[in-house]
């Protein structure tokens, strides 16, 4: 039985640690792109995705990087744009 609930153990802590560790990749690549830590992107202007479209299109046509892309969009799948999913194309802190 202890086996068993060792196991568990572990696997609770590699979760935690899997999103200790996601925060902390969002709040650096924050802190890189806007240069502070407080600061927050707002989004000025969208484009709904059409087909064949994909991050890196998109981050073409209006002139984005792919770190400015990013850090508009930063719950974005880029493996999974959709047909009229809404993509900030401009923003501002």
């Amino acid at each position: 039985m202890s086996g068993k609930k060792t196991n568990q153990t572990a696997k609770k802590l590699a979760i935690f640690l899997s999103f200790l560790l996601i925060a902390l990749a969002v709040e650096s690549r924050q802190t890189a792109i806007s240069g502070k830590n407080d600061a927050k992107l707002v989004c000025n202007s969208v484009h709904g995705a059409e087909l064949g479209d994909t991050c890196a299109s998109v981050g073409n046509r209006f002139k984005l990087t792919g770190i400015e892309f990013g850090a508009l969009n930063p719950n974005m799948n880029c493996l999974d744009i959709f047909v009229g999913q809404w993509l900030c194309v401009n923003g501002s802190a």
